[in-house]
């Protein structure tokens, strides 16, 4: 049941004033400094544009002030002046560092702060931090960039405690986005919850567990995605940004009909989350440039964000959207939603209009993601409840690779089929009749949702299964109880064209753990099986392809050492067979199962959960 109505929109500007994007003087023959010059007007006749159009729609805006920004009069009057008639918010990025004046106070030429070593990292924080103060009389309380990890947020924290909120991390910028850049984009960030979040103090893309976990901060994701899309695509297209839909070509002469149909999305999240929805747009001015972006020439940058911006403006009129600056939505956030989550979308296709269904759940045990097109496997599963300490930058194991470590990813690692090895990296399920068995990865299938007490419960509908000599019908059940780390799974027989037939449902997990395509060691993981009895049969993985399986189990499990991380599926049927299977090293997975055999409208019901190791 809905506990209220809610659709907050943060509009977020940010008054880069060297972006890379316009700066083209140098290649038309002007010397640097005439060029750096012209390309501040630009980006400041940008930023102004940016803001009048927010103006003009009754939208109040945060203003994240860049480097640069805090040395130009002219940009921080304007902020003032707009705080003082519109109410904007006056905050602080990370983003536009590679500027004359930073370069000469750092001697680098490093473009992202959180690719600094630590100690670097806290000479930026207190330097900006203390600019911000000289100019504008107090320390932000909100700031950002397109990634901050947890060892950066909790000495902001510590350093400057009035600070409430972030922007955190890109949603689901890896590999995918990585190829995408001309494989230019060199730090990868895949695993955050796809709208705003309050972080663990061991890991930002981690949601906080409690009290004691809490970093302190409300995070948000750079921009709101498509959560269709961006599962097969690179997600700098799918995006509220009109140069996300620009670059992914999803418009029709100069109209972007897409981007509106990207917000109406957001705004049925309501559905999900108890009332609740939010949008996130966060823009600088590299992307409007005179000379065009993309193949786009000025007017349809220009009108593109017009558009967009006046849908936002008439959904407020219509008291269908609230704006609000970051630092009063963090509040409103605090006091209005749990600190662990969770958050679940039910999406649809936008792109194509297909019937094709995600389904995303997150709280603070894992990040799942759900493919109806695969019959509602699990494509992508992400361990919170270990809270992984991953620092990244110069200096860590890390460096590049921000991202939090999956234990199955089926883009990544294969899926339900790969070349001749078997499964790749899903959560799915076979029938089997005799020799033929099909695997419901295969099968595809819709969803709906439901709430019960503290349950969040996704049903599959039944998909048909043809075997050589009759049809049956298979309906699934995902049950998520909160904050729990367990996941209730049912098969279910619900319909047969022999009603005498019995069926083995087979309910296994191949996974694997990483965060690019590329295997990662398995060495040291561990398999377990307990029979009914109580006896343990364990197996330190060693790419051997041995197997273990009992007639009758009480619990199946994996270790994943890498990612602190236990894996198990416990039969909550009675009388359920289990088995682990040891991969090799052309097929670097591991496995476990339990299976049943069943008859019309008989259900065999798993319990996976995912717990810290």
């Amino acid at each position: 049941m809905q506990s209220m109505d809610k659709f907050i929109l943060n509009l977020i500007h940010r008054p880069e004033l060297v972006p890379e994007y316009i700066d083209t003087g140098a290649q038309e023959g002007l010397t640097e400094e005439m060029s750096k010059m012209e390309v501040v007007r630009e980006s400041l006749d940008i930023f102004r544009l940016q803001q009048e159009i927010a103006h003009r729609n009754g939208l109040r805006t945060t203003i994240q002030m860049t480097y640069s920004s805090l040395f130009n009069e002219e940009c921080i009057e304007l902020a003032q002046q707009h705080h003082r008639e519109f109410g904007d918010e006056i905050g602080h990025t990370f983003l536009g560092l590679n500027c004359r004046e930073f370069r000469e106070k750092f001697k680098s030429k490093e473009l992202a702060v959180w690719l600094f070593p630590m100690d670097i990292k806290k000479e930026i924080v207190i330097d900006s931090f203390e600019r911000f103060k000289t100019v504008f009389g107090r320390y932000p309380t909100s700031t950002g960039s397109y990634f901050m990890d947890a060892e950066l947020i909790n000495f902001i924290k510590e350093k400057y405690p009035m600070v409430k909120t972030a922007i955190a991390t890109c949603f689901e910028e890896g590999p995918k986005i990585f190829r995408h850049t001309n494989s230019s984009w060199y730090t990868l960030m895949d695993g955050s919850p796809w709208t705003a979040w309050i972080p663990s103090k061991k890991n930002t893309h981690a949601i906080a567990r409690d009290e004691d976990d809490d970093i302190g901060i409300v995070a948000m994701p750079h921009l709101s995605r498509d959560l269709l899309a961006i599962m097969d695509n690179a997600g700098d297209m799918f995006g509220t940004h009109p140069q996300n839909i620009i670059r992914g070509l999803i418009y029709e002469g100069d109209r972007l009909p897409y981007m509106f149909n990207l917000v109406d999305q957001y705004q049925v999240m309501k559905k999900y989350n108890r009332g609740f929805t939010y949008n996130l747009v966060y823009v600088g001015p590299g992307w409007m440039g005179k000379g065009g972006r993309w193949e786009a020439d000025y007017r349809i940058l220009k009108k593109s964000y017009e558009d967009f911006i006046a849908y936002y403006g008439q959904l407020k009129k219509e008291n269908k959207v609230e704006d609000m600056t970051m630092t009063e939505f963090a509040d409103w956030f605090r006091e209005n939603q749990p600190r662990s989550g969770p958050m679940c979308a039910l999406w649809k296709d936008l792109l194509y209009g297909t019937k094709n269904q995600a389904f995303w759940y997150a709280d603070s045990k894992f990040r799942v993601q759900i493919d109806l097109k695969q019959g509602g496997a699990i494509t992508d599963l992400r361990p919170y409840a270990s809270k992984l300490s991953r620092p990244c930058g110069a200096g860590t194991r890390a460096n590049q690779d921000a991202s939090y470590p999956y234990i199955v990813h089926s883009r990544y690692r294969a899926g339900a089929f790969t070349h001749y090895a078997g499964e790749g990296a899903i959560k799915s399920c076979k029938i089997r009749l005799g020799s033929e068995e099909v695997d419901l990865s295969a099968c595809r299938s819709t969803g709906t949702y439901d709430e019960k007490e503290d349950n969040r419960i996704l049903s599959v509908k039944p998909v048909d299964i043809e075997f050589r000599n009759c049809t049956v019908q298979i309906a699934t059940t995902y049950t998520f109880r909160e904050n729990t780390g367990e996941i209730l799974i049912s098969r279910k027989l619900t319909g047969s064209s022999d009603p005498e037939l019995r069926i083995v449902v087979d309910e296994f997990l191949a996974s694997c753990w990483g965060t690019t395509e590329y295997p990662e060691d398995l060495t040291d993981c561990t398999l377990g099986l307990v029979t009914a009895d109580g006896k343990r049969h364990d197996l330190k993985y060693a790419y051997r392809c041995r197997e273990k399986r009992a007639g009758e189990v009480s619990l199946v499990e994996a270790v994943i050492p890498y990612v602190q991380t236990r894996i198990s599926m416990v039969p909550v049927s009675p009388s359920c067979g289990g088995y682990y299977e040891e991969g090799y090293s052309f097929a670097p997975n591991l496995k476990i199962g339990i299976f049943k055999e069943i008859g019309l409208n008989e259900e065999l019901i798993t319990c996976l959960r995912v717990e810290k190791a």
